[in-house]
């Protein structure tokens, strides 16, 4: 017997839209160079072998970056706007919140702090050039730059009227240099939050949790550049020796950092302090947010037949402010406002 939802049509209300996304017709397809494959006119790189494909006059109008973010061993690429003078029509406005893939509100938010920001971040350098190019003809001002974490940890210093000495923790690395070498002091805050399960492998379908921790650490830490090295020298709070302060060394950890952070402000005269960080990490979310990372122990044998497995999630904004930090360091050696 037929049921009864069976052979009866459904009215018809309004048009149809279709399923599936509209393709290109064949002569709108970019042909890979390397191999030969068919491309839509709207990808920079082939979608086989990641060769830049050629530039028609239809697909100059098409393109539009990918902006695959890079994995952990891979090269970013970051596009930095700069404060501009002159404000902006909307239509450029417009026109960029697509190329970055932003929502237009977070895009104005981040041209209304008036700093040098990031816009976008990608691992493919074509994808870097092509926003450059596509941005500043739209009347951005522009800069590309690629990821660099050349960190140094300085765990003491010692100094005297005329030079600082930066001491990694081996005597050989130490380095020398006068206090007016001293550029940029950029501080900061890191946050960290761990979570830590322990699960034991059941037959269920979900396995057994034994114990859950949760960890919260908040660290200050200085960044230091200088003319003479394109380094950063940093100090963080819970790693360094305060010795160097002397009788006003206290015993609390932020009591000895901001004391620090007064006595390198008072001698590096040359220097810029930039604490800008901890006022902009909600406008830097929308295109560096902090990075999570699942970490784990391996299995355990608890006892006969029950093997457990500990997994710590880490969230942490330390590779944000790196990014930060270099940028700050790099508008000021490069005159940039």
């Amino acid at each position: 017997m037929p049921k009864d939802n069976e052979n009866i049509r459904l009215p018809l209300i309004g048009p149809v839209e279709p399923s599936e996304p509209q393709g290109f017709a064949p002569d709108q397809m970019i042909r890979c160079e390397e191999c030969l494959r068919a491309n839509p006119p709207t990808r920079i790189n082939c979608l086989y072998c990641s060769v830049l494909l050629p530039v028609t006059e239809s697909s100059a109008r098409l393109r539009k970056p990918i902006l695959r973010s890079p994995e952990k061993h891979e090269v970013g690429y970051n596009t930095i706007v700069l404060p501009s003078v002159e404000s902006l029509p909307a239509e450029a406005i417009s026109e960029a919140t697509a190329l970055v893939n932003l929502k237009e509100e977070d895009l104005q938010k981040i041209l209304g702090e008036n700093v040098a920001l990031p816009v976008a971040r990608t691992a493919s350098r074509d994808e870097a050039e092509f926003l450059f190019d596509r941005l500043q003809g739209l009347g951005f001002r522009v800069v590309t730059l690629s990821d660099e974490d050349s960190i140094k940890r300085v765990r003491s210093l010692s100094f005297d009227e005329s030079r600082i000495v930066f001491n990694p923790g081996h005597p050989k690395d130490q380095l020398e240099v006068l206090w007016s070498n001293i550029v940029l002091l950029v501080a900061a805050r890191l946050v960290e939050k761990r979570v830590e399960v322990k699960e034991v492998k059941s037959r269920r379908a979900e396995n057994e949790i034994l114990d859950t921790s949760e960890f919260f650490n908040d660290e200050p830490v200085i960044d230091i550049y200088l003319s003479t090295h394109s380094e950063t020298w940093r100090v963080n709070a819970s790693s360094f020796d305060f010795s160097c302060l002397g009788s006003e060394k206290a015993l609390v950890v932020n009591e000895n950092i901001a004391r620090l952070q007064g006595w390198l402000v008072a001698r590096a005269t040359n220097a810029t302090l930039d604490n800008s960080y901890t006022r902009l990490r909600t406008v830097l979310d929308l295109v560096w947010p902090s990075k999570q990372e699942t970490k784990s122990s391996g299995w355990r044998r608890e006892r006969p037949g029950k093997l457990s497995l500990s997994v710590a999630t880490i969230n942490s904004n330390e590779r944000q402010f790196t990014r930060y930090s270099r940028l700050r360091y790099y508008i000021i050696s490069q005159q940039l406002r």
